[in-house]
């Protein structure tokens, strides 16, 4: 934060003596005290001016200014986490670490992140399941490769198995036909070195060794030129 959002700590009391609302930000105002018009003394949301009743001519003691200064930065750490989320979906792990790269302590970050929890906004179980499902469709990665990557976003370890664990295997093994037909026509060499190739690609996308070994067999046992193998390679 800059000074501007959190002051330094006073041990006198503040009047405030003038409020300009922040260009660009509709619902957040500087707010200038003890005739000091150089530089504002805090920036606050509208909501903690409403809450606190920070008018003009407002006389501000020490103690109440530490706790707005505080209910402002919890309620900043709020609103920046509602807008990251709104992006699209987050891990806490995620969250985190953008609230803290915005400069909010950790205090503050914990508790934006529990009410983003309790009013479900933000839920990594849902995300490791949501994550999981559409990875494998739609980037056709297998289940080693998408517990990797739930893990890499913070996912507790049983989370991410558990969001692995509610693949079908089905769809696993159709979606690993499928990288591996789109795969198959590019690879080089004599045909026992295809088929090596072509099961090292399908590891190395996190596809498990049984999967992998039926796909392979299902790939390179359809001719090259039939209409479900260009469908494959499209």
């Amino acid at each position: 934060m800059n000074a501007a959002e959190e002051p330094t700590a006073h041990t006198g009391l503040v009047q405030i003596t003038s409020i300009e609302q922040v260009r660009r930000e509709k619902y957040r105002y500087h707010l200038f005290v003890n005739g000091e018009q150089d530089e504002p003394f805090m920036s606050v949301h509208e909501d903690i001016m409403i809450k606190y009743r920070l008018l003009k001519g407002r006389e501000i003691h020490p103690e109440e200014l530490k706790e707005i200064v505080e209910e402002n930065t919890k309620h900043k750490a709020y609103t920046l986490g509602i807008a990251y989320i709104g992006i699209k979906p987050r891990t806490h792990k995620e969250l985190s670490q953008y609230l803290t790269r915005k400069g909010i302590d950790e205090q503050s970050i914990e508790q934006a992140i529990a009410r983003l929890s309790r009013e479900r906004l933000i839920d990594d179980t849902d995300y490791a399941n949501r994550f999981a499902a559409e990875r494998l469709r739609n980037q056709l990665k297998g289940r080693r490769l998408l517990q990797q990557e739930l893990r890499m976003r913070g996912i507790e370890k049983d989370t991410a198995r558990n969001a692995i664990d509610r693949l079908d295997d089905d769809e696993e093994l159709a979606m690993a036909i499928r990288a591996g037909g789109k795969k198959w026509p590019y690879l080089k060499g004599e045909p026992r070195e295809r088929k090596h190739k072509l099961m090292t690609f399908l590891l190395r996308r996190g596809f498990p060794g049984h999967v992998v070994k039926a796909a392979v067999t299902q790939v390179i046992s359809q001719p090259e030129d039939d209409d479900e193998w260009q469908m494959l390679d499209n």
